[in-house]
């Protein structure tokens, strides 16, 4: 059958101008030049709280920055209205260079890690002698991830009037990990529920410092918050009578400004702390005395093993008079990571 488009082919249909990619893209971003610096507060379903000097502004991530992560404690730079008048937002344009990172995994056999909390100075790791009972493991595998980011351990132990606190501290020793223990102040309604003294300890070790606090959930962080930043009004929880476990009062980590300098970060209690993203070598090297040691280890030496040269390194004398107790406590702590018993 003919007709009269016989004649034409295809050649002969227009062709219509795509929209999309129709103009050059370029990999150059702006230099936001203009952009004010701040530092993020809190984080709550896509919307950053950060501090400009003493205004707090609301900000969104700027579609830039693609899917990299923001957090409590990164300091960003913001372009848009930046005043923090009431009803304006912000838009987060670039993450400034991290000093640390306080880093988990979902478990310990998934290598991927998660940043929870940025720039931070110090760890502060909060556990009670009673009610609930102390998880030393919990705790060694919190002083695991404190060495691997480089922060400043800190041991904070609670409800020291439901139990002593020295049979506890004896697993510390050897790491020389500062500590303050704390107890119920009692007395009459309206008294602190902490004594003065021990809270004013830890308000010194805090200055002028940014700290994460860490623990479980009904060890007393929350409580310990709000006796360190008074207007910080966290909620507080019960613990259950039955299983021990204390309820959930926190449930985003926020920074909050402590009076006469620093800054604390209070995160939700946490009942697992994956350190599958800990490599044994690297974590070694913050115990100066020992590290050395391991340059007569044998290939993929895990540290704790029959072959491992550590135990030469400390039989002769090279790791000081505590070196036994030092190793012991460094074997300790990377048995926390595969859940090993031993010891």
């Amino acid at each position: 059958m003919s007709g009269r488009y016989d004649h034409l082919d295809e050649s002969d249909v227009p062709i219509r101008a795509s929209r999309r990619g129709s103009r050059p893209r370029t990999k150059e971003r702006p230099a936001h030049t203009d952009a004010v610096l701040g530092v993020v507060t809190t984080v709550d379903r896509g919307r950053y709280t950060t501090r400009v000097g003493d205004e707090v502004v609301m900000a969104m991530r700027a579609r830039e920055l693609g899917r990299s992560r923001i957090v409590v404690g990164d300091r960003v730079a913001m372009v848009g209205d930046t005043t923090g008048t009431a009803d304006t937002l912000a838009r987060i344009v670039r993450v400034e260079e991290r000093r640390t990172v306080l880093r988990r995994s979902a478990d310990d056999s998934d290598t991927a890690e998660r940043v929870i909390v940025a720039n931070a100075e110090q760890l502060v790791v909060v556990t009670a002698l009673a009610d609930p009972e102390p998880r030393a493991r919990m705790v060694d595998r919190c002083l695991v991830a404190a060495y691997d980011a480089g922060l400043r351990p800190l041991l904070v132990l609670t409800k020291a009037d439901l139990a002593p606190a020295e049979d506890f501290l004896r697993h510390y020793t050897a790491l020389d990990v500062p500590h303050v223990v704390t107890r119920s102040a009692g007395g009459q309604p309206g008294a602190p529920l902490l004594d003065r003294d021990s809270v004013q300890r830890v308000r010194e070790l805090l200055a002028d410092r940014t700290s994460v606090l860490i623990g479980h959930s009904g060890v007393g962080k929350s409580t310990l918050v709000n006796a360190l930043v008074p207007d910080a009004s966290r909620a507080v929880g019960a613990v259950n009578a039955v299983t021990g476990r204390g309820r959930h009062t926190s449930s985003a980590a926020i920074a909050l400004e402590l009076p006469g300098g620093g800054w604390v970060v209070d995160t939700p209690g946490v009942r697992s702390f994956g350190l599958g993203h800990v490599d044994p070598d690297t974590f070694v090297e913050h115990f100066d005395d020992l590290a050395p040691g391991t340059q007569g280890c044998p290939r993929g030496c895990g540290h704790d093993e029959p072959e491992c040269a550590l135990d030469d390194w400390v039989d002769q004398g090279r790791a000081g008079e505590a070196g036994r107790e030092r190793l012991d406590s460094l074997r300790r702590l990377l048995r926390s990571r595969t859940g090993d018993e031993r010891g």
